[in-house]
């Protein structure tokens, strides 16, 4: 086990490269409307206070675009790739994020201290157990009052990107990635009290919208 993680981290960590081409290929036009819809999305009322944590941040586009859109909150990405961190840390020059390396299945946080945690378009490249255990501390971390959004792919409809699509979800193995793209809400309702789903306007991704209380 120990051996795949440090495989998966030296993979992501010579991705990180290639990544922003990548989801700009891959989401086309809609990169920024998806990134806008999520932080949008989110009920952030005292900006003074506010917490944010985006789990698997990958290069920080989404924590970054909170920062933003809110200023005066506590931004934080959290990847366990070094070689990600790094790159968002390079597009981070206003130092407005904090950006913390961990596991997704063990948050380094104390309990309920966030007003909003969200993971964009990143659960699907855990495995089933972890993926479980990292909604878990999702629903751990956030306050009682506040929201975790998760937003992830619709199946494309375009040959291409389809294709790619299909090829990253291999890449979870043949039962995670079926399980993944059939599950619905379910798994999401197992743990959160609420649980809503709503579209992009595009209708190009799903936000899963969960609340603990």
């Amino acid at each position: 086990m120990q051996a795949l993680r440090t495989g998966r981290r030296l993979f992501y960590n010579i991705f990180s490269h290639f990544y922003d081409f990548f989801i700009k290929t891959h989401s086309g036009p809609h990169r920024d409307e998806t990134r806008r819809f999520l932080v949008d999305s989110s009920q952030i009322h005292n900006t003074q206070q506010a917490r944010v944590l985006d789990v698997c941040c990958g290069t920080g586009s989404v924590i970054l675009a909170f920062a933003e859109k809110f200023a005066g909150i506590q931004a934080i990405g959290y990847d366990f790739s070094p070689g990600m961190l790094r790159k968002a840390r390079e597009k981070d020059v206003n130092h407005s994020v904090v950006l913390v390396n961990g596991d997704a299945a063990s948050l380094s946080f104390a309990d309920d201290c966030f007003d909003v945690v969200c993971c964009s378009h990143a659960l699907y490249e855990l495995k089933g157990q972890a993926r479980r255990q990292a909604l878990q501390e999702m629903r751990r971390v956030v306050k009682p009052e506040g929201q975790v959004l998760i937003m992830e792919h619709e199946v494309p409809q375009k040959f291409l990107v389809k294709l790619m699509f299909y090829m990253r979800m291999l890449m979870m193995g043949p039962t995670d990635s079926r399980e993944f793209i059939q599950q619905g809400l379910s798994p999401f309702e197992k743990i959160f009290l609420k649980v809503s789903l709503t579209h992009t306007p595009s209708g190009k991704s799903k936000l899963i919208i969960c609340k603990k209380t």
